[in-house]
């Protein structure tokens, strides 16, 4: 197989996150929908931090096992590093934009009575375009570092590999953009498909770009890198999440919802797993 159908492949892997995004663009979803939808985030953005961080600490935990305290030290700090960036990172951003927002205009009232059930509404809507924002972002970090695993598998000649990889971060990135639209809908705004779009390049297109330099670098320390910051957003994601779960005071509704969208990131990842990954 040709380092173009590779690439070819890689990106269909990558876009198919396109297929959960036309859910942002239901119509007034119902409060329990609403509450459904970002439980399920939370499940899958759970399984996919500790798919991530498990990737990461592979090679340091290999390093280990054969006594290589510089290699493994190496590798800890990397991932180290690379995590407290990416959590660090967003806590940093969202204050810097939470200040931003503070200094503008307060927006108009609803009208009579619309304090009592949407009094932070504007602000709710605001904040859950940076969070839609901060998942794909997240996981886009994560796709590059899936991207590369697809290119690197290529270029050692296990063009079987590859391609099973692609079929398996295909189906499993299909629900990753079900995850970046769901504190969208929770919070009842309805994106354009331009935003969709947008949204879609970020979150799969860095799988695309992977694959591109995965067949011409094989290198551990890249991959640690991304993953430990892809890791450390996905994190703070999943802490924001749970703040807009609470809100919603569907607990039980949350609770299994949650517990379906874990179910659904083991399902997804059952090919990846068959790979030996």
């Amino acid at each position: 197989m040709s380092g173009s159908q590779i690439t070819l492949l890689g990106a269909i892997a990558g876009f198919t996150i396109f297929l959960g995004l036309p859910i942002g663009r239901l119509r007034n979803p119902a409060p329990g929908l609403r509450a459904a939808l970002n439980a399920v985030a939370i499940g899958v953005l759970t399984f996919l931090l500790w798919d991530v961080l498990s990737a990461a600490w592979e090679p340091t935990d290999a390093a280990l096992s054969d006594r290589e305290w510089g290699t493994a030290a190496s590798g800890g700090l990397v991932l180290a590093a690379g995590f407290a960036a990416g959590l660090a990172g967003l806590v940093y951003y969202d204050r810097w934009t939470a200040r931003r927002q503070s200094a503008e205009p307060a927006p108009s009232s609803e009208g009579p009575g619309a304090a009592a059930t949407s009094e932070l509404a504007p602000k709710t809507r605001s904040e859950a375009g940076n969070l839609a924002l901060m998942i794909a972002t997240g996981i886009g970090l994560h796709n590059f570092a899936e991207g590369l695993a697809i290119g690197n598998s290529a270029a050692q000649g296990e063009i079987s590999l590859a391609v099973l990889l692609v079929v398996g971060f295909g189906l499993h990135n299909a629900t990753e953009g079900f995850g970046i639209v769901a504190p969208l809908a929770a919070a009842g705004t309805r994106p354009s498909w331009g935003t969709l779009a947008v949204l879609g390049l970020i979150g799969g297109g860095p799988t695309f770009i992977g694959t591109l330099v995965g067949q011409h670098l094989v290198n551990d320390t890249l991959s640690i890198a991304f993953l430990g910051l892809a890791g450390g957003s996905i994190l703070y994601v999943i802490i924001e999440l749970l703040a807009v779960a609470r809100r919603a005071a569907l607990k039980e509704l949350s609770t299994w919802m949650i517990m379906l969208g874990l179910f659904l990131g083991f399902a997804t990842d059952a090919v990846i797993t068959a790979a030996g990954i």
